[in-house]
């Protein structure tokens, strides 16, 4: 990569502090106080269509756009800090582990437990998830994200087990804008942002693009991305429709772990890697339009058609050998929705869902040895078509209380396509020095499974202003075509049943208010029973006997001291344990970890954060992030003490149309890891935090 050199004095960035907070001028910083733009919110991601977050007894969470814009986040677990329960684990560049009322998964059994959606859509097709697929999305310019928290409903089917993650474009303008944003930062981080809107008629439109350069903290590292977004809405009278075109490119040089206890506090060993050979370049294209048709019965009839392509090589750094791997993924579909009132108190939402996918997954090794063979070591194609169909019934049974019960089937079977020779052997069919070769393929076959899914939930208002809710869901996810056809060390067919999860979650929210003082809160109780768990034993082979439970309580608060203070905190207590005993590569098959927690499950997260507005044109925001203490191995015999960071953000109007912000993360300059692991070979490994930087941006709206 080609990067311009910067040097940013830590004095002269004090002074601009300190000149923005004490600056002030006569427009607005932003177009809408925070508190009020999410009193009466709506959200999609629950049920398709706009309802108000507090008719909902889903567990749903907004980033809207007022944190969106404080935050502007050059990695998305930036913004997801704000919610409680999740944790966006964040690897090298734009690599990340996603955790939502569970632990950081990893490995097999990993993938498909989180949905994440663009407008509604899943960014990759059912059965072919990425672990790291947020950075896919365009959320740098997204309108708001919504998450939900637990299982997803009948709507979502597969790879919603633990929580949903729906990126929402942002909307067209009601005439001409054209916004600019230019910006710099720590380890030669640059990044331009652009984006027009306007409506002419019915028709508006807005197209949203962003590239990005970082030069990266640790020794040879970095990555160039570009995103785009084009979407189109067109408001008819009965007939409404909202296109969405995205795009985005990535080009990384990747840092691995360092290897050492404590090796993140080293001065001499933070920017050290040990991969400088790594990389992962991934591009990713999707196009959607959801079509919605007002009926005279007062319902809808809502048809989203959609095609994805992505395809990514990435150098595997983390497997001995470090194969090279090179996937891709085409594939169609559409969801359908017809919501129709039966009467003013009852009623029903009911679709079909169809996709067809077209994949495959090749893997090559340049030198040999032992069991690793040189040359393909895999190379197959995976034809999958998924179908399902759902009914959900909302009663309200006084004007109290509301109850939903909703049912879902789904289907999906899998073509494979071995283009290799079919067994435990190098490319040529000679074995390996030492047999079974570590890489493993299975002969043709076909796979299907079929699953039922089902959703109740009961919300009642107790008063005006408090609501309590219990919501019981079993949710389900298919073993990933990765999991059947990419086995090592001599397994030729793994006999994997779907993943369950059986869900109970009790809710409390409200609000109250008392002169120009607002309070709003939510507190959620959950416990989470999993089996059929999919992981990798001691031999490398791809199981499904392992269990888990879950079980945590989550809060979120946000309150209004007046009108320039505001204070708001999220957070989550949760325990994440081994309910069956498993033997998990690199543990000893006789170790008895029945309820023990599961490794990187931390039992405590939170987020608090303080707002002052200043001035009408000045805000300023001091976040404290913490972490608790979580095991690093199955055994619960290492662990890592936690973190507590602290950023500041301040953004200043300057004019009308002109606005600057600035933002220093690790305000305290604390050593600390993104991530600690532990592993059988190498010991405790980490990713490590980086130090106290600065990130400086320019805003013009023209």
């Amino acid at each position: 990569m080609t990067h311009l050199a910067v040097n940013v004095n830590a004095r002269l960035l004090n002074t601009i502090a300190a000149t923005l907070l004490i600056a002030n001028s006569n427009s607005n910083l932003y177009a809408g106080d925070s508190t009020e733009a999410s009193l009466e919110t709506v959200a999609v991601t629950a049920s398709r269509v706009p309802q108000p977050i507090a008719n909902s007894a889903s567990s749903l969470s907004l980033v809207d756009p007022f944190s969106l814009t404080q935050v502007s986040h050059n990695h998305i677990q930036q913004s997801l800090s704000r919610v409680a329960g999740v944790w966006a684990s964040r690897g090298n560049g734009q690599e990340h582990l996603t955790a939502i009322r569970s632990p950081v998964l990893t490995g097999a059994g990993s993938c498909g437990a989180f949905s994440v959606s663009e407008d509604g859509i899943p960014v990759r097709p059912t059965g072919f998830c990425n672990v790291n697929q947020l950075f896919d999305i365009n959320s740098e310019q997204a309108g708001r994200i919504e998450v939900l928290r637990g299982p997803g409903t009948v709507l979502h089917g597969s790879d919603a087990m633990h929580g949903v993650i729906n990126v929402i474009s942002a909307a067209p303008s009601n005439q001409l804008e054209n916004q600019l944003s230019l910006e710099a930062g720590a380890n030669d981080y640059y990044r331009s942002k652009y984006s027009i809107s306007d409506r002419q008629g019915r028709h508006s439109y807005r197209l949203s693009i962003n590239g990005s350069s970082d030069g990266g903290y640790k020794d040879d590292s970095g990555y160039d991305q570009q995103k785009l977004s084009l979407r189109h809405d067109y408001q008819g009278i009965a007939l409404s429709a909202q296109t969405l075109f995205s795009a985005s490119n990535l080009n990384q040089e990747t840092a691995g772990y360092i290897a050492g206890k404590n090796a993140y506090k080293e001065d001499d060993r933070k920017q050290q890697n040990p991969n400088p050979e790594a990389f992962r370049d991934s591009q990713a294209y999707r196009l959607q339009s959801q079509l919605v048709k007002n009926l005279d019965n007062g319902g809808q009839f809502i048809v989203t058609p959609f095609a994805r392509y992505s395809e990514m090589d990435f150098l595997m750094h983390f497997l001995p050998g470090t194969p090279l791997e090179q996937n891709g993924q085409k594939s169609i579909g559409l969801q359908t929705s017809y919501i129709r009132p039966v009467n003013t108190r009852l009623s029903l939402q009911q679709g079909v869902d169809i996709e067809l996918t077209d994949a495959y997954l090749k893997q090559s090794q340049a030198a040999g040895f032992s069991r690793f063979p040189a040359g393909q070591q895999y190379d197959y194609q995976v034809d999958a078509i998924v179908a399902a169909a759902y009914i959900n019934a909302k009663q309200r049974l006084n004007d109290r209380t509301s109850f939903e019960l909703g049912i879902r089937f789904e289907a999906i079977e899998y073509d494979y396509d071995n283009r290799m020779l079919a067994g435990s052997s190098d490319e040529n069919g000679d074995p390996c020095s030492v047999a079974p070769c570590r890489y493993s393929r299975p002969a043709d076959r076909e796979d299907s499974f079929e699953n039922l899914s089902i959703n109740a939930s009961l919300l009642h208002n107790l008063t005006q202003n408090l609501a309590a809710s219990l919501r019981l869901s079993h949710s389900y996810r298919p073993p990933q075509a990765t999991e059947l056809y990419r086995l090592q060390n001599g397994q030729l067919e793994a006999e994997l049943d779907t993943e369950q999860l059986d869900s109970i979650e009790l809710g409390l929210r409200g609000k109250l208010s008392l002169g120009q003082q607002r309070l709003r809160y939510s507190l959620v109780a959950f416990y989470m029973e999993k089996d059929n768990v999919i992981f990798q034993d001691n031999q490398r082979q791809n199981l499904d006997n392992g269990g888990t439970d879950h079980q945590g309580l989550e809060y979120e608060l946000q309150w209004q001291l007046n009108a320039q203070w505001e204070l708001s905190a999220n957070g989550t207590f949760a325990r994440h344990r081994y309910s069956k005993n498993v033997s998990l590569f690199g543990a000893d098959s006789s170790l008895d970890v029945h309820g023990n927690d599961i490794d990187t499950a931390p039992r405590r997260m939170s987020s608090v954060r303080i707002n002052w507005q200043a001035s009408t044109n000045t805000s300023a925001e001091l976040e404290w992030l913490a972490m608790g203490k979580y095991y690093t191995d199955i055994d619960n015999q290492r662990s890592y003490a936690g973190h507590d960071l602290y950023n500041l953000r301040v953004r200043q109007q300057l004019t009308a149309d002109i606005s600057v912000g600035l933002r220093i993360n690790n305000l305290s300059d604390i050593d600390y890891a993104e991530r600690a692991d532990y592993s059988g070979f190498v010991g405790d490994r980490y990713f490590v935090g980086e130090p106290r930087s600065y990130f400086a941006d320019l805003s013009i709206r023209f």
